[in-house]
């Protein structure tokens, strides 16, 4: 694909004999949504460790922003401009609204920035700015998922990795965090949403890709993939 942001070719990873990732090979378009759909067990876990240099791979080669990644340690990795918004959100429970957003920023020495990315991040999300002072262990499901992101975004991120968005949520509040995802993207920041809710990120994204079993199965533009009788199959019922 044209100006990727992230390249992987040819990754695989596996642990104790059994192969996690076989080969994968995705790019994601800058200042776009690319979905990363699978059931459990597809590998998609494994792939995104791998990209954040948590389980770097067996074999294969990842490049972000032009520089072989592959290798390097999770926090240059970070350091380069890759957030990841964990699946199950895990917030700081203790620790108020706006601690938690500023834990986001600790790679920034500035306080200036850090205070015009917070101000920024409030006005994203209208709902932490009226509940900055409280503790985020106390807040519903779907204002924790909003802390979560929030903090992913303190740190000004080039990517923005978002794994199952939609874990534990009610079908409302799924369909606003996608709406929020979607406005992220607006801003200018590149998504890669790693998802099994496969309406909902079909509908936000540009580009798909669908991992089987650790393998790429299936590649393409959301209208395409939808049309595909083995997707459908798999995924539409």
């Amino acid at each position: 694909m044209n100006d990727a942001i992230i390249e992987v070719t040819n990754v695989s990873k596996s642990f104790g004999g059994v192969i996690a990732n076989r080969n994968v090979s995705l790019s994601v378009p800058r200042g776009r949504i690319t979905g990363l759909i699978g059931p459990n067990g597809s590998g998609k876990t494994t792939l995104v460790r791998s990209i954040l240099g948590l389980t770097p791979p067996r074999t294969g080669r990842i490049v972000f922003n032009g520089v072989n990644v592959t290798t390097l340690p999770t926090h240059k990795i970070i350091a380069a401009g890759i957030a990841c918004i964990p699946e199950g959100r895990k917030v700081f429970p203790k620790l108020t609204v706006e601690e938690n957003l500023r834990v986001g920023a600790y790679q920034e020495q500035s306080d200036k920035i850090i205070s015009t990315r917070l101000a920024e991040i409030l006005q994203i999300f209208p709902r932490l700015a009226e509940r900055r002072a409280q503790l985020a262990g106390t807040m519903s499901g779907g204002e924790q998922a909003m802390v979560s992101i929030g903090r992913g975004l303190m740190c000004a991120p080039k990517l923005l990795i978002i794994d199952e968005p939609s874990l534990g949520l009610s079908p409302r509040l799924v369909k606003e965090n996608f709406n929020i995802i979607r406005s992220i993207n607006e801003r200018g920041i590149t998504v890669l949403l790693v998802e099994q809710n496969v309406h909902q990120t079909l509908a936000i994204s540009h580009h798909g890709f669908v991992l089987s079993k650790g393998r790429v199965a299936a590649s393409g533009s959301p209208t395409e993939l939808a049309a595909r009788q083995d997707v459908r199959d798999a995924y539409f019922g």
